[in-house]
């Protein structure tokens, strides 16, 4: 007897990864997700009230300075104004400790967001920085990283979260951006402490200096936003 021919074996499927790699989305929600709970746990706390004096009536003197610069970075990735902050720091550190911390805050904040847009923003984003402006920007900010953020840091007006996502989604480096943020925010950081710790005595010259040259900067920032939208107009109309 002859034994029936064996059934045809189909061919081997090749074996899949069980999980499938996540979509760079899925990090950019997650991202959108932190900053929101960050904006909404202002509801239950102020980043002003507490450097203005809670924190410096519950912690000892060493733990001071850390701690307010880590409250001062918490509250920029809350959205809260640096100029608030920055008040908040003139009125309970004086000029010269204010504006040490309040720099160090600033810097530590952006260093913050540029790690949480990087990790979680830029893989997402990166494919769309193909058009003829964002291209030649984000070339610019690959190639002369530390030079453009520092002029965007000296740049009266410009918010500082789109700053820092901005460079975050670009190709600059992490610590050029950290030394131009902390060089660059020095000017207009000690302008705002400056005014805050001599409001007791608005006629004193630090106050009034310090006056001007904050009406300058808002002078600047609606002229900038002015001849922006000028340009868009005409771009439009053309």
């Amino acid at each position: 007897m002859f034994e029936p021919d064996a059934a045809p074996v189909p061919p081997a499927v090749p074996q899949t990864s069980a999980v499938a790699p996540r979509s760079p989305w899925w990090r950019f929600a997650l991202l959108v997700a932190v900053l929101a709970a960050a904006a909404g746990s202002l509801l239950l706390w102020s980043p002003t009230e507490l450097l203005s004096g809670g924190l410096a009536d519950r912690m000892p003197g060493y733990w001071f300075g850390p701690l307010f610069a880590l409250v001062y970075a918490v509250g920029t990735l809350a959205f809260v104004p640096r100029p608030a902050l920055n008040a908040a720091a003139g009125l309970l550190l004086g000029i010269q400790q204010g504006v040490l911390l309040a720099v160090l805050g600033t810097t530590l904040g952006a260093a913050l967001a540029f790690v949480l847009g990087r990790g979680l923003g830029r893989e997402a984003l990166r494919p769309h920085l193909r058009g003829k402006v964002l291209g030649a920007l984000d070339r610019r900010f690959t190639e002369q990283g530390f030079r453009s953020v520092l002029v965007l840091r000296l740049l009266p007006g410009m918010p500082f979260q789109a700053a820092n996502y901005g460079a975050a989604f670009s190709g600059v480096r992490f610590l050029p951006f950290v030394l131009a943020t902390a060089i660059g925010v020095v000017p207009t950081t000690a302008v705002y402490v400056t005014a805050a710790a001599s409001a007791g005595r608005p006629g004193s010259a630090a106050f009034l200096l310090s006056a001007g040259v904050i009406a300058l900067l808002v002078l600047g920032s609606v002229v900038g936003l002015w001849r922006t939208a000028r340009t868009r107009r005409r771009a439009t109309a053309g």
